[in-house]
């Protein structure tokens, strides 16, 4: 499971509850799939507190000080 992406946990995560809410599973069924569920919900946290870091790191002036300031995508250029 470490190797799956942020959307590939959340698929998941998606079916797992599609899955408890269809309430067909037997209660250990039902057990596992929720512990799969809670492991997959911390991992796409981890993720998202990642993101968040590495937004806050790209948003830091040259001081060190955080502002906000719109976003500007430009295009990489080629060599």
């Amino acid at each position: 499971m470490t190797d799956l992406k942020f959307e590939d946990c959340l698929t998941r995560l998606e079916q797992i509850v599609a899955l408890l809410e269809g309430g067909n599973l037997s209660l250990e069924e039902s057990l596992k799939v929720y512990e799969e569920g809670v492991s997959l919900a911390r991992r796409c946290a981890a993720y998202l507190e990642d993101a968040d870091r590495r937004i806050e790191v790209l948003a830091k002036d040259d001081a060190g000080s955080l502002g906000t300031r719109p976003f500007a995508w430009e295009p990489e250029r080629e060599a």
